[in-house]
């Protein structure tokens, strides 16, 4: 006789157990399905009891894990935004790079847990994300970035099976502005860029200098060790980023192309080099002597402490790093530099970020455009 059983959505349970390393512990149970239908009971411990305090917050650690106990049936049981975002938290964000992964775990928790994370997926509609957005007081940008963060999860609901597989509904939330700026960022002039520069010390001048002359992102800039410097080939290798003091790969595969080095611009570099007590292959360019040289200066405490009080001092006001960023950008147009070559030097992965100009800029064109900005930026006796 043929025994039919029904496959209900099933919760598991918690409970506490003694643990040798962590006291008393939280453990979730549930019971799995066998093909021949018995089942067998499995665990999962999900943290010490002197962490989580009660089991309601043990209850929301593991919420997540009983969209994987009922894989085989996940819509049995209503599933929440806040169920979404744990699971999307632990197995999609470490494949993330450091920087991204940091941001989306800022708005996961932060901006859309606690505005949607009791609403089942099926009853949250684009229009009351839409408005929900439209109501938030902040950037046209960050809205923006919280709207392609709802979609990506929509995306991962159909993947994973946790929704009907269709239409993703955050395409029709409408953000509008996001690609404008609320206020255009500063650019220095040549004078004032060497104001700055009489108020800063070293390796603070050097540091500035660079990341001007080359457009480095200040976690671009923070990363380079002498090796990357081919002193006999004047070429300077972009080959990681550090942020919040993780090392991790570069933004795009462009950015980890080699850039020119001009001749007085590796002058600089040669001579922070002789000053400072790290020096060797190995090191960093701009070692911190606050940890013996083991990581570099961090570089919002470069700005804060001394980069925002120099350009206080010398008139120019509040400026940062992404500063010399954009001065670069517009020091490239003035010296009359093609927009190909403009994107090859800011190592932009697409064109459209400079301008929509096809063909390949030549070693030459590049190092010839770059060695203008130098001689504008540098003063005649660094030069």
């Amino acid at each position: 006789m043929l025994r039919l059983t029904r496959n209900t959505y099933q919760h598991g349970w918690i409970e506490t157990r003694a643990s040798k390393k962590q006291d008393l512990v939280f453990v979730y149970r549930w019971r799995e399905r066998k093909p021949d239908g018995g089942y067998t009971k499995r665990s999962e411990v999900i943290g010490p009891v002197s962490m989580l305090k009660t089991e309601a917050n043990a209850w929301r650690a593991i919420e997540h894990r009983k969209l994987d106990v009922n894989s085989d049936h996940p819509q049995g049981q209503a599933v929440t935004i806040g169920m979404l975002v744990s699971r999307y938290l632990e197995t999609e964000l470490p494949e993330l790079r450091h920087s991204t992964a940091n941001g989306y775990r800022s708005y996961l928790n932060h901006q859309i847990k606690p505005r949607w994370g009791d609403y089942p997926i099926s009853k949250v509609k684009p229009f009351a994300v839409e408005q929900w957005l439209k109501g938030l007081d902040l950037a046209s940008r960050t809205r923006g970035h919280l709207h392609n963060l709802m979609r990506v999860l929509w995306n991962c609901a159909m993947r994973w099976e946790l929704t009907e597989i269709g239409e993703n509904p955050m395409k029709l939330v409408r953000v509008r502005g996001t690609s404008k700026r609320q206020r255009e960022p500063m650019v220095l002039g040549v004078a004032q860029f060497r104001l700055l520069l009489g108020e800063l010390d070293e390796p603070f001048r050097t540091m500035v200098i660079l990341d001007l002359a080359t457009g480095l992102r200040c976690s671009e800039l923070f990363a380079l060790k002498w090796c990357d410097v081919l002193w006999d080939d004047l070429t300077l290798l972009v080959r990681r980023g550090i942020v919040t003091g993780v090392v991790s790969d570069v933004k795009t595969k462009y950015s980890n192309a080699g850039i020119p080095l001009d001749p007085a611009l590796a002058e600089v570099l040669l001579n922070w080099q002789r000053k400072t007590l790290f020096k060797n292959p190995g090191d960093w360019v701009f070692a911190s002597p606050f940890v013996a040289g083991k990581k570099p200066w961090y570089p919002w405490g470069v700005e804060r402490r001394h980069i925002i009080p120099a350009g206080i001092r010398c008139g120019i006001g509040r400026i940062g790093w992404h500063t010399f960023r954009h001065t670069f950008r517009t020091l490239l147009d003035e010296t009359g530099a093609p927009m190909k070559v403009q994107q090859e030097l800011m190592r932009h992965a697409d064109i459209r970020t400079t301008m929509n100009v096809y063909g390949k800029a030549m070693d030459e064109s590049k190092r010839a455009a770059h060695g203008k900005v130098v001689r504008l930026v540098l003063p005649s006796q660094v030069a």
